[in-house]
This record gives C-alpha cells, sequence and structure tokens, in this order.
C-alpha cells in the first residue's frame, strides 16, 4: 500500500497570485477612475456648452431691448422729453454687451432680472409718449393760429440778422490795422540814408518806416507785423538767415522779408525795419507790402536804378 502524500503549494507560485490579483485590482480602479473622469469632463463640457447659449440668447436680448430703447428714445426727444433715464439704461447694456467677461448662470439670472424690470420701465415710457403725443397735437393746433405772425417775425429776424452781419462786416473791415507814413530809403555803409532813387551800389542794408493809424474801433493787444518786398521779377525778397520766414495770408503760404511784434494800443506807434539782401538789387521797380491780422495794411514802392 502506497504512502498518501498530499503536494504543498510553491511560495513563488503564491507571490504570483497576490501580484496578478493586485495588478487586476489597480487596473479596475485606474479603469473606474477614467470613466468618472470621462463623466466629469462630459458634464463639464455639457454645462459649459449649457452656459454659452444661455450667454447668446442673453447677448440677444440685451441687443432687442437696446434697440426697443433706441426707438424710445428718438421718439422721445422728438417729442421734447426726458430720455435721461433711458440713456443710463442703454449704456448700462452696451457696456455689458461689450463686455468679454463671460457670465456665470447666476450673473445670467441676475442680469436676466434687471432687464425685465428695463422692459417694464419701457412700457411705462410708452404711456408717456402717447401722452406727449397729445401735448404736441394740443401745441400744433394751438399754433396754427399763429402761423402768420411767426412766419412775420421769422422774415424780421433773418432782415435782422442780415443787418447785423453787414454791421458786423463793417466793423472787422473798420478794425483793420493801416500803416501810414511809408518811407523807404536805402541805407549805405557810412549810416547814410537816400529816399529817393537810388542805385544798387548804395543799398547797404533797406530801411522801411512807417506808424500804426489811429483806430478806435481795433482791439488792443499783440500783433505781428510783416513786410514784405516784392522784386522786379513779382517775387519776395527773403533770407531765412537774416530773419525772413512764412506767413499765412488768404489762405496760402508766402515768404515774408522781416516781421516785427506790436503790442497795439492806438499811439500812432511807430516800426523800423532793416534787411541786409547779402546780394545785389537788380534794376527795375520794386513793391513794399505790409500785413497784419491776415490783411495788406499798407504799400508803397521803390526803384533800383
Amino acid at each position: 500500500m502506497e504512502p498518501n502524500f498530499q503536494e504543498k503549494p510553491n511560495k513563488s507560485e503564491n507571490g504570483k497570485n497576490i501580484l496578478i490579483i493586485v495588478l487586476i485590482i489597480l487596473v479596475v480602479i485606474s479603469g473606474i477612475k477614467l470613466y468618472m473622469d470621462h463623466l466629469d469632463k462630459s458634464r463639464k463640457s455639457e454645462e459649459i456648452l449649457i452656459l454659452s447659449e444661455e450667454n447668446n440668447d442673453l447677448n440677444r436680448r440685451i441687443d432687442s431691448v437696446t434697440y426697443q430703447l433706441d426707438l424710445r428714445i428718438q421718439e422721445i426727444e422728438k417729442l421734447g422729453g426726458d430720455v435721461k433715464a433711458l440713456e443710463e439704461i442703454r449704456e448700462q447694456l452696451i457696456a455689458e454687451r461689450n463686455s468679454d467677461k463671460k457670465r456665470t448662470s447666476q450673473e445670467i439670472a441676475a442680469l436676466n432680472q434687471r432687464i425685465s424690470s428695463y422692459s417694464k420701465t419701457i412700457q411705462e415710457k410708452d404711456a408717456e409718449i402717447l401722452q406727449l403725443r397729445e401735448i404736441n397735437q394740443q401745441l400744433y393746433a394751438e399754433n396754427e393760429g399763429l402761423k402768420s405772425t411767426q412766419s412775420q417775425i421769422e422774415e424780421e429776424v433773418v432782415k435782422l440778422n442780415m443787418k447785423q452781419q453787414e454791421l458786423q462786416e463793417k466793423v472787422n473791415v473798420a478794425a483793420v490795422l493801416k500803416a501810414e507814413n511809408i518811407v523807404v530809403a536805402a541805407v549805405n555803409s557810412r549810416g547814410r540814408e537816400r529816399e529817393d532813387g537810388f542805385r544798387d551800389r548804395q543799398i547797404e542794408k533797406l530801411k522801411v518806416s512807417f506808424n500804426i493809424a489811429d483806430n478806435k474801433v481795433a482791439e488792443h493787444g499783440n500783433r505781428d507785423i510783416y513786410v514784405q518786398v516784392i522784386a522786379p521779377n513779382n517775387q519776395p525778397i527773403f533770407d531765412i538767415a537774416k530773419g525772413s520766414g512764412t506767413f499765412t495770408i488768404d489762405g496760402r503760404e508766402e515768404f515774408y522779408t522781416a516781421h516785427q511784434d506790436l503790442f497795439f494800443n492806438n499811439t500812432k506807434q511807430a516800426l523800423t525795419y532793416y534787411y541786409e539782401k547779402g546780394s545785389k538789387y537788380t534794376s527795375g521797380k520794386y513793391e513794399v507790402r505790409i500785413y497784419a491780422d491776415g490783411y495788406q495794411i499798407g504799400t508803397s514802392s521803390f526803384e533800383v536804378k
């Protein structure tokens, strides 16, 4: 009779079985976690889509209410009513519409509630519009009988405005400064002056002197007085290095020969300008033009032989 021997389990086999079980458990846990993460992402995506749609609906509602407000504001303004409250609401809605902020569900609900209250305000303004229309109709009926008188008054006003404009134009012309006693002289190298016809060699410097005529209409204040010497070729004489520059006259830019600042105080102030050309004066007739405040206020001439 053979003895009954029972095989003892191998320790390494037991270890493998335990490891397999642990791995299976980890795989199951990982699968559960992946599934839960998937569900969470799906839920969040759905919430985002819902919020996005709700925001779009809200923006459309804002656009609609803003359009309705614009209509009421235009109508009430035309009827002479107060639109300040409606304009404030419209500004709030436009600011909300232009905001890049992503609203939460609570913010959407709160804004919807505010818009509902604005809708009530619009309804109240509709009633006000009806009242204003009635008032305007009454005023129109009352004014019908005054049309003839109003037309006459308007005609008189137009005539008065025309007379006032003509008077203002005359005042503006009278206020223009005038240069008087204009003297043009040639100054030679020894400082001697010659006022009559002179030759090029006698002109070391050109001297232009005059005074501002009495003008009780012109306002006291600073003035820019420009002197422009026009050569026989009808071109202005200028030298930027010696103080010449440009000024605007009759909407165009021109060169001036010399310039001075003057505080006009109606005391017949005298002005003297010296200009050293640095080159020869060609023979012929020269014109001296004096400008102030955009007007030519005086002119003279001289001849170089």
